[in-house]
């Protein structure tokens, strides 16, 4: 019987670590993210939907907001709103990133009298 009750709580565990590492999974960051993960975890989106998503990011640069996404031809603000806790933007691509030195004035040498 004491086998049978630590058989019990082991699969108990098991289950809800399980519960829990599925959950963490059901995130998608849409500014790095590749169409086949988009169209994974996302509700309502599929492979033409994801692939648009990422022809936009590389088009327009990563998205700043839920929001943005929307503009994406065939999302709504709706879809976004059913996905909102499935998105993340998290950080800029490295690839879509702009020095700040490149995008620095250059100082111009002041006048002596």
């Amino acid at each position: 019987m004491k086998s049978f009750a630590i058989i019990l709580k082991s699969l108990a565990l098991s289950l809800l670590l399980a519960t829990t590492a599925y959950a963490a999974a059901d995130k998608v960051n849409i500014n790095t993210a590749d169409a086949a993960a988009i169209d994974e975890v996302l509700l309502n989106v599929g492979p033409a939907k994801a692939q648009a998503i990422v022809d936009y990011r590389k088009a327009n640069g990563a998205f700043k907001s839920l929001e943005e996404l929307a503009m994406v031809k065939g999302i709504g603000l709706k879809t976004v709103e059913k996905n909102r806790d499935r998105i993340e933007l998290g950080r800029t691509p490295p690839a879509q990133a702009k020095p700040a030195a490149a995008t620095a004035a250059k100082a111009k040498p002041v006048a002596r009298r």
